[in-house]
């Protein structure tokens, strides 16, 4: 018969012993049955090394606790049908010889026992398995993210995922079903004293009525009875609920509970050493007993002087006497080997860190997406830039507020917002002026007024003009921008390697040719200065030519840089078209261009605009004007300047005014007509 066949009988003649009756010696089977399987859980948590090693306990609780409620029921009705015949020899021995035959001893042990499962264990197990279970499933998203972000960043394969993601849900199942089950044995408790009363009052009303006893006889003969069966049954309960506070207080070991203690509080030979010596003190200068203290005394410093205590074992490494941490060490070698360094090195080159409150948003269990919104955001961005990001790592931090996230790139944080779960942000595009009842505050990726509000506010605020977005595309957007906006240093020596081995395969002698030329240091810079005007690189192979086509014209890398800008002309003016298939633009005076030619100097650290910084601050200020005024007509904010001058203009006028986009005369294609709809005079 199999195993499965077995246990499932045995559970149907659980229920069935709560109500057929059963011969004494059968009863004193079960009974010492019931004290063996509870000695077996007892020892068995004492040997595993972590919880799902015994991840079926919650329903072994269930049982072992119904089974000891049915010996209860079978032997009541045993002892209230019998009387003075009663011949259960189990509870026949805890009456008499555990408690010497005196009831009202018994009756003091038996409440001690509940009490110390009751108040004691039970209490302390059910705290335990509580707080860890709700850390457990705390913690179960962040877990999984963890796993997932392994996976993208290919450390670890599909299978070990799949592997990691099912432990991390046995955990998660185990410690839920635990905070349940410790109810069991506390209920368990609360039955059993519950029991004893029913039993003692019962029994004495049949022995006076039924047998025809005395008051004394009834009392002892029952009681004696009744303390015996309750000890019968709280013994092994104590066991089980010792089991039960050893598993949870265990959720990892690396050695069974035996093995670990002894490690643990023998691991110092000076404790041992000290416990003794005031142990023989006190023996032998207080009236404790002298002989007692004296043998105990001995045996701790006999045991804290033959204790040998780990130590570094040398190792000879690559030939040189290097101290490492030998098999005993606890710890290890710290930083000693290139692997160990490589793992405390900052190496992501964007992380996110997020609240605990953010955690669902990133939990696919729960609906949430972020992880799949991050993907597609690094697939845009190889779209629309060229640039082909690593994974990007994402972090549950405790030091965030719970709805808060930051981006992080090269190690730096560059932003940081606070979403409002179960809200929608509505955002003013600029031009509605009616505010919304709800949370206002700015709009993270573009700073745009925006407010939490309602779910049930939605429609009144797109009908008065809000866009209306929810939390995660808030974040996506944010992340976005972010990346976008720092581009330039998202392109490192890693994602710059990729980007040429990728053209390698087709291009293997232009990527020979350009490197022979021009340093592979220059390109990367050439591609970053492109991207930090929001030009695209996807167009690698042309760009390439254009660096090999101009290296001998240019006399430095910012006149190569711009000799490449004009070379993609039109991909750059392709994305800067209006309806009408024009450039709207807003121009600088000629004046104020030739002085701004003639104001260029030159520093160790390049060229640049040296303008008096009052002079400066009404150039920006009169450009913005008439760049809002340009926006106002439903055109993008283009700046048309001189090519001469163009690449010091951009970079002054991107630090006060982002989105802009500062277009020299040369890169506007012949066939593209422009249309200067302002001109910006001081």
């Amino acid at each position: 018969m199999k195993a499965d066949v077995i246990v499932s009988l045995m559970i149907v003649a659980i229920v069935l012993l709560m109500i057929v009756p059963i011969p004494d010696p059968l009863l004193d089977f079960f009974q010492l049955l019931n004290i063996s399987l509870s000695l077996v859980i007892l020892f068995s948590t004492m040997y595993i090394r972590n919880a799902l090693e015994l991840a079926s306990f919650p329903t072994i609780l269930l049982i072992i606790t119904i089974f000891r409620l049915a010996l209860n029921v079978a032997s009541t009705r045993a002892i209230l049908l019998e009387g003075p015949k009663f011949g259960g020899k189990v509870i026949q021995t805890f009456g008499n010889f555990v408690v010497g035959g005196n009831y009202v001893v018994g009756i003091v042990v038996f409440l001690i026992l509940v009490i110390i499962q009751f108040i004691v264990i039970t209490r302390g197990s059910e705290r335990i398995a509580e707080v860890a279970a709700r850390f457990t499933l705390d913690a179960m998203p962040g877990k999984q993210m963890s796993v997932d972000a392994d996976l993208n960043a290919g450390l670890i394969t599909e299978e070990e995922a799949r592997r990691r993601r099912e432990q991390i849900r046995r955990e998660a199942d185990f410690y839920g079903a635990m905070d349940g089950a410790s109810k069991f044995v506390r209920g368990d408790a609360i039955a059993s004293i519950i029991i004893t009363l029913v039993n003692s009052i019962g029994g004495i009303i049949i022995g006076l009525l039924m047998h025809r006893m005395s008051a004394g006889e009834a009392v002892k003969t029952f009681l004696l009875f009744t303390v015996g069966d309750g000890l019968v049954s709280q013994i092994p309960a104590l066991m089980v609920s010792t089991a039960t506070g050893i598993l949870v207080s265990r959720s990892a070991a690396e050695d069974n509970l035996g093995a670990e203690l002894i490690r643990e509080l023998a691991g110092e030979k000076k404790v041992i050493i000290l416990t003794g010596t005031v142990i023989l003190v006190l023996g032998l200068f207080t009236p404790l007993p002298t002989f007692t203290s004296l043998l105990i005394g001995g045996m701790l410093i006999i045991s804290g002087l033959v204790i040998r205590r780990p130590e570094f074992i040398p190792s000879e490494v690559a030939g040189v006497g290097a101290p490492v941490g030998g098999p005993m060490s606890p710890a290890g070698p710290i930083l000693s080997t290139p692997e160990e360094v490589a793992d405390v090195i900052q190496s992501d080159t964007v992380e996110i860190n997020i609240g605990y409150g953010l955690l669902p948003l990133a939990d696919l269990s729960q609906g949430g997406d972020m992880l799949e919104r991050l993907t597609m955001i690094r697939k845009q961005l190889a779209q629309e830039l060229g640039l082909v990001l690593s994974p990007i790592r994402v972090r549950d931090s405790v030091l965030l507020k719970p709805n808060e996230y930051t981006i992080i790139i090269r190690g730096a944080e560059v932003t940081r917002y606070e979403l409002v779960p179960n809200r929608l942000l509505a955002i003013n595009p600029g031009y509605v002026s009616e505010k919304l009842p709800g949370i206002e505050v700015r709009e993270p990726a573009f700073g745009l007024q925006a407010f939490w509000i309602d779910e049930s506010r939605k429609e009144e605020a797109q009908q008065k003009g809000y866009t209306v977005v929810d939390p995660p595309t808030v974040f996506a957007t944010h992340v976005t921008e972010t990346l976008r906006k720092y581009a330039p240093e998202l392109l490192g020596n890693r994602e710059f390697q990729l980007l040429v081995e990728g053209l390698r395969r087709k291009f293997d002698k232009l990527v020979d040719d350009v490197f022979n030329v021009v340093k592979p240091s220059s390109v990367k810079k050439v591609l970053q200065e492109l991207l930090r005007e929001g030009v695209s690189i996807r167009n690698l192979p042309f760009i390439f030519e254009l660096i090999l086509d101009n290296s001998d014209k240019a006399r430095d890398l910012e006149t190569l840089v711009e000799l490449v800008r004009r070379g993609l002309k039109r991909q750059i003016v392709s994305k800067l078209l209006s309806g009408d298939k024009q450039i709207h633009a807003v121009a600088i005076d000629t004046d104020l261009e030739r002085m701004l030619t003639e104001s260029i100097s030159e520093s160790d650290e390049g060229r640049f605009l040296n303008v008096n910084p009052q002079i400066m601050r009404e150039l920006i200020e009169r450009i913005s004007q008439e760049l809002e005024k340009l926006m106002r007509k439903g055109y993008q904010p283009i700046l048309i300047v001189s090519g001469v001058i163009r690449p010091y203009i951009s970079r002054v006028l991107l630090r006060f005014i982002p989105g802009i986009v500062v277009l020299a005369y040369e890169e506007v294609p012949e066939d593209v007509s422009l249309s200067v709809e302002g001109v910006v005079r001081l």
